[in-house]
C-alpha cells in the first residue's frame, strides 16, 4: 500500500517537474541576472520541494509554493555574492598598487606557473604569499581546515619551485602585479 502512494507522489512529483521547471529556472535567472545558475537553483529548489512534497502537493498553490522556495534561494545567492565582493573590495584597498622595478618576466613566469596548479593549491598559495593572509585567514576564505591550508601551501609552494626551477627559499609574490622578487638580493617581504 505504501509503495502505491510512493509512486502516484513520484509520478506527480515528475508531472510538477517537467511542468514547472523551466519557469523556475527563468524566474532564478531574472532574480539573480546569472543564466548560469539559473538550473541550479531551480534544481536546488525542486529537490527542496521534493523533501516535503506530502505538504507542497497539499497545498492550495504548489507553484507559488514553489517560486517562494526559488525566490529565497536567489535572495541567499545574492547576498553570498554581496558579502563576496565586500570581501574582495576589502583586500584590494589594503594592497599597496605600486610597485617598483617589477620583474616583467617573472611576472609573466610565475603567473603560468600558477596556472599550472590544481585550484586549492593554487588559491592557498595566492593567498598566503600573494595577500600575506594567515592560515587562519586562508582557510576561513576557502572554508576548508588550517591543517589543509597547511598541507596545500606547502605542496603548491614546492610544485611551483619545481616548475620555477627555483631553489631556496619560497619565491615571493606581490598581489599586486604578481612579481617574483629576488631572494638573493634579500628583497623578499
Amino acid at each position: 500500500m505504501g509503495t502505491v502512494v510512493d509512486d502516484a507522489a513520484s509520478a506527480e512529483f515528475h508531472a510538477f517537474f517537467e511542468r514547472h521547471h523551466a519557469e523556475l529556472a527563468r524566474l532564478a535567472h531574472l532574480l539573480t541576472g546569472e543564466a548560469d545558475a539559473a538550473d541550479d537553483l531551480a534544481a536546488d529548489a525542486l529537490l527542496a520541494l521534493w523533501h516535503r512534497w506530502d505538504r507542497v502537493r497539499a497545498a492550495d498553490h504548489p507553484v507559488a509554493y514553489a517560486r517562494g522556495v526559488v525566490a529565497n534561494l536567489a535572495r541567499t545567492r545574492i547576498r553570498s555574492a554581496v558579502r563576496e565582493r565586500r570581501r574582495v573590495a576589502l583586500f584590494w584597498s589594503q594592497r599597496e598598487e605600486k610597485t617598483e622595478n617589477p620583474d616583467v618576466a617573472g611576472v609573466v613566469d610565475v603567473q603560468e606557473a600558477l596556472r599550472g596548479l590544481p585550484f586549492r593549491k593554487r588559491a592557498c598559495v595566492v593567498l598566503r604569499h600573494a595577500f600575506d593572509l594567515s592560515e587562519k585567514d586562508t582557510a576561513l576564505a576557502l572554508g576548508i581546515s588550517v591543517g589543509t591550508v597547511k598541507s596545500q601551501t606547502s605542496k603548491g609552494m614546492a610544485e611551483l619551485q619545481r616548475l620555477l626551477g627555483t631553489q631556496g627559499p619560497p619565491l615571493k609574490v606581490h598581489a599586486a602585479a604578481m612579481v617574483r622578487t629576488e631572494g638573493a638580493a634579500g628583497r623578499n617581504r
